[in-house]
């Protein structure tokens, strides 16, 4: 079944095909993501990023998302979120609807269980224990290996130490995660033989059961070399890897000189286009000229359009308080996802969740609870997978002004000041897919702003009024 968008405006409708765009269904249970596969697809996404599928610590009562990023064991799906038969039946149904399946991938770290044990078996004793006691069952759900025997023993794992200097590339690469001195912190596996073999025996299982990407989770705690080796040609082949590198910027920012340059100039893999992040965080957050975003990669203030994921939030930016002052405001979120999809290059990935941080919006519902399928963004979307692969102009900008084109077919404007603006489009009916409120196409009118065509040929024209923090994409349905 191919899923086409089809977006309704002023002259009629116009379909799509869904193109690159990820939702991060952060958190959701396996369950969950099977039921909403229509909607999904509906909605114009092309892939979805799942929590990291393995065993990990579940209870009746529920455990905290944190827990999905400590893994106990690779070689069974049996978590929070769902087991086996459950990753294979979302699996399934996301393929129904032509839409990929993306895997979060935790291989730098164990679980932390240093209150219930002294040892570094994985999984426990206990565990073990309990894979013989319900035998039938685990080995139902084994996607590979032998349950009989420890996955990893302490020989798997560096010394521990807790990582003190962020700043210092060999603590963070060989340290712990942890909280401070008295928290044991997150053992961390070596890179020799038998983690090497685990690993990849785990990505091939996975790609056995349909995965088609990878997320390398704690990307800079891992070294390049224990990353190349992983995700070697065979591994790669037919998927899409992206590694999660947290940095504070672009060129010459440290955090971006120390560890994600490195990864850039020595794999061939994806990232996470921080740089671009806090380019448009500036700009949207902290009223930086909208001139920054005429051609950030050409600064280092952006990855490079083939290898980066693009977005305006992330799972760790709302769960850590760390990272809670880079959550923008709706309105400015709403703009920077304007620009995100609406620019030429990189894969747009959509953040969603079922309320783990609390944060509300201005309705007091859970803020990013059903964002995915805001209508608003759904027509965002519809626009980038319209737009997928037309080259990008910027024909006008100010401080709070960006006026770019898509080829012949679409112009995006965005205003993020705090009037209202009319700008002059050139030859052509338009019709805007986004549908902001109180957004007006209007026959030409002369205009301060003057015109996006250099001629004043006769012909039809209109003009659009966009008010103070809005935005519009808009089709030319000449073309």
């Amino acid at each position: 079944m191919t899923s086409i968008l089809t977006a309704k405006h002023s002259s009629g409708s116009v379909s799509s095909h869904a193109t690159n765009v990820i939702l991060h269904a952060f958190d959701w249970p396996y369950s969950k993501v099977t039921r909403s596969a229509k909607a999904i697809a509906n909605a114009g996404y092309k892939a979805v990023l799942v929590s990291p599928p393995y065993k990990s610590y579940r209870s009746d009562d529920g455990t905290p998302w944190w827990q999905r990023y400590q893994p106990q064991d690779y070689r069974v799906i049996d978590n929070q979120l769902g087991n086996t038969d459950d990753f294979k039946a979302m699996v399934n149904a996301l393929n129904n609807h032509e839409i990929h399946t993306y895997a979060d991938i935790v291989f730098n770290h164990m679980a932390n269980e240093s209150a219930q044990r002294t040892d570094l078996n994985y999984p426990s004793k206990k565990t073990l224990s309990e894979y013989r006691d319900s035998e039938e069952y685990f080995e139902s759900i084994k996607i590979f290996g032998d349950l009989s025997q420890p996955l990893f023993t302490e020989c798997d794992f560096v010394n521990a130490f807790p990582i003190k200097n962020w700043k210092d590339p060999w603590q963070v690469q060989h340290g712990r995660i942890s909280n401070g001195i008295k928290d044991a912190g997150l053992p961390t596996l070596k890179n020799n033989k038998n983690v090497i073999k685990q690993q990849k025996s785990y990505l091939r299982a996975l790609k056995q059961l349909g995965i088609k990407g990878f997320r390398i989770d704690a990307a800079k705690h891992m070294t390049l070399e224990h990353i190349r080796q992983i995700w070697d040609d065979d591994i790669s082949e037919g998927v899409h890897i992206f590694g999660e590198i947290i940095t504070d910027g672009g060129a010459t920012k440290q955090e971006y000189e120390l560890f994600l340059k490195p990864y850039l100039a020595n794999t061939q893999l994806g990232a996470y286009d921080f740089p671009l992040f806090h380019t448009v965080s500036d700009v949207f957050n902290h009223n930086a000229s909208m001139a920054s975003l005429i051609n950030p990669y050409s600064v280092g203030y952006a990855l490079a359009n083939h290898r980066a994921i693009t977005f305006a939030i992330t799972h760790d930016i709302p769960n850590n308080d760390v990272f809670l002052d880079q959550v923008m405001s709706e309105e400015d979120e709403r703009l920077a996802y304007c620009y995100i999809m609406g620019r030429d290059g990189g894969v747009p990935l959509i953040y969603t969740d079922l309320d783990t941080s609390g944060i509300k919006n201005s309705a007091g519902q859970p803020r990013w609870y059903d964002s995915w399928r805001d209508p608003i963004l759904v027509n965002m979307i519809h626009f980038h997978n319209l737009m997928h692969g037309l080259p990008m102009d910027i024909v006008q900008h100010s401080d709070d002004l960006l006026v770019f084109t898509r080829g012949l077919k679409g112009v995006v404007v965005i205003n993020k000041g705090d009037k209202q603006v009319s700008i002059d489009l050139p030859e052509g009916h338009y019709s805007d897919l986004v549908g902001m409120q109180n957004v007006l196409l209007t026959p030409h009118v002369s205009s301060e702003q003057g015109t996006l065509d250099d001629d004043n040929n006769e012909g039809d024209k209109q003009s659009l009024k966009i008010p103070a923090k809005s935005c519009a994409m808009l089709i030319n349905n000449d073309t």
